[in-house]
């Protein structure tokens, strides 16, 4: 069985947080039944940017890397508080242990400036939310921004520059976990 880390931010995107838990749900239920995702934040309850509001299975601070194959990150918004979680030193972390590890670590949109600002994507190739300033601010981090590339993987690592990117995450993400015939068969049951 391949366990799945969903580490959300508060304020995070709930569509690109939903893309994992459906993709990674149907496999469990309708692919090949390899997969299970566990929610982990920082607090208790955790609410998206639109205010739609989760209690997730487990804190950050109970988190093992060892049990786990790969972590997910969906990217949320800054109005909404989305730094606050995604840069504190505990999520930076948790992600630098995942890649210390070297597991999958999938991210969506602005998720890719945690893992930027925690050093991992150092002198590596990325993307990140494609209009206004966050492709500016991941280069700060020492990251070679791809910036016209939808989805960017160097080696463990993918990031992607906006929501309409999610389900394509989430299916690379299934197929590296899995196999590329099992995530086209998901995909068909899926409708895709």
């Amino acid at each position: 069985m391949k366990k799945i880390l969903l580490l959300l931010a508060n304020g995070f995107e709930a569509v690109e947080a939903s893309v994992f838990t459906d993709v990674l749900g149907w496999n469990k239920f309708e692919g090949d039944g390899t997969t299970t995702l566990v929610t982990a934040g920082m607090r208790e309850r955790l609410k998206c940017t639109w205010n739609f509001t989760i209690i997730p299975e487990m804190l950050l601070s109970e988190v093992n890397v060892e049990e786990f194959d790969a972590v997910a990150i969906p990217g949320g918004f800054e109005e909404a508080g989305f730094y606050e979680d995604a840069f504190s030193e505990d999520f930076l972390n948790l992600i630098r242990e995942f890649d210390k590890a070297d597991k999958i670590i999938a991210s969506i949109c602005v998720a890719a400036l945690p893992i930027g600002k925690s050093g991992v994507l150092n002198g590596r190739n990325a993307t990140t939310y494609n209009l206004g300033k966050r492709q500016k601010q991941l280069s700060e981090f020492g990251v070679n921004v791809i910036p016209d590339k939808p989805i960017v993987i160097d080696k463990n690592i993918i990031t992607s520059y906006n929501p309409s990117t999610a389900f394509n995450v989430a299916f690379k993400l299934l197929e590296l976990l899995t196999s590329k015939e099992n995530c086209n068969n998901v995909k068909r049951l899926m409708g895709f």
